[in-house]
């Protein structure tokens, strides 16, 4: 298995399979009121079959190239995850997002596992555009998809329901070639 160093702190990303469902699940279990307050797949990962089909269906995404998962492991401790919800290389674009358990929080893990992620799908797969979906509430996702140079696009209204509220979402995304500028500009700065 491959591990990608996410600097100098020897956080990683790896990706996750279903053979990691019970390390996932206590990830989960760690971190599920703090995951849960801005994400449903506590509500969705709740006992080990639940985990394991969970991870096996990002394996299956895997195996047909639409999407894919990678956990962010700090202190050799599975803290975090970010994933490409949809992939589609045939027209161009996936969808990225991410979660963290407390213990993750406040090391910029989640922008620099989606960092990683995103260069792979604009560089590798030769994705176009990639969105980030986020609740207009969620500051630390609207913090990440800023922080990663996306474009606000715009809100839809009421659009998601969560534990019986309607959220309005915000659709952010980078282009391949707005996303290959900001790495050059980084790069003449560094």
């Amino acid at each position: 298995m491959y591990a990608i160093p996410l600097g100098d702190d020897g956080a990683e990303l790896r990706p996750l399979e279903p053979w990691q469902a019970e390390e996932f699940l206590a990830h989960m279990d760690r971190g599920r009121e703090f995951i849960g307050a801005r994400n449903g797949l506590p509500d969705v990962v709740t006992d080990l079959e639940s985990s394991r089909a969970f991870l096996r269906t990002y394996a299956e995404k895997a195996a047909a190239d639409t999407g894919r998962i990678h956990g962010i492991w700090s202190d050799g401790t599975l803290v975090g995850a970010v994933i490409l919800r949809t992939l589609d290389t045939r027209a161009g674009t996936a969808e990225a997002g991410c979660w963290l358990e407390p213990a993750g929080v406040g090391k910029g893990l989640v922008t620099r596992a989606a960092r990683a992620l995103v260069d792979w799908a604009i560089e590798v797969r030769g994705i176009h555009r990639v969105e980030w979906v986020v609740a207009s509430g969620n500051e630390p996702s609207i913090a990440v998809a800023r922080r990663l140079g996306m474009t606000r696009d715009g809100v839809l209204r009421e659009d998601y329901s969560y534990r019986g509220k309607r959220h309005d979402m915000e659709v952010w995304s980078v282009l391949a070639p707005e996303w290959r500028a900001a790495k050059s500009a980084a790069a003449a700065e560094g």
